[in-house]
């Protein structure tokens, strides 16, 4: 089986088991509200909903130019909402031990996103 199909079987499930954790575990709606974004609640069904479907249709291999720009947004976000203070708060390692998986799954987006635009050949 080649690179690519793995690499998105490995997006599809993270981004399908992170979706299906915040619809169903109620510690994320404190979480969501206590990092000042606007209407909490509907964010984080918001992100849920994109990151389930997005992760079906990337592991599925199906669509994946309309499915990994969400996933990037959603990861930025990620990064600066919830991992950037832990960097001013407690420093570089603990920023970097807790930004570890969304460094990787963005570095995986980027590959597979290439790789459908032809630019690059896993």
């Amino acid at each position: 089986m080649p690179t690519y199909t793995w690499i998105c079987y490995a997006i599809g499930f993270v981004f399908i088991i992170s979706g299906m954790m915040k619809l169903v575990d109620g510690d994320f709606r404190g979480m969501f509200a206590s990092m000042g974004l606007p209407f909490p609640e509907a964010t984080l069904f918001l992100v849920a909903v994109v990151e389930l479907g997005c992760g079906i249709l990337i592991a599925g291999r199906l669509y994946i130019h309309l499915a990994v720009p969400p996933l990037l947004l959603i990861m930025f976000g990620a990064l600066y909402f919830s991992k950037l203070p832990t960097l001013f708060n407690e420093g570089v390692l603990s920023f970097a031990f807790a930004a570890r998986l969304d460094i990787v799954m963005l570095i995986l987006l980027l590959l597979v996103w290439q790789h459908v635009r032809g630019k690059i050949v896993l």
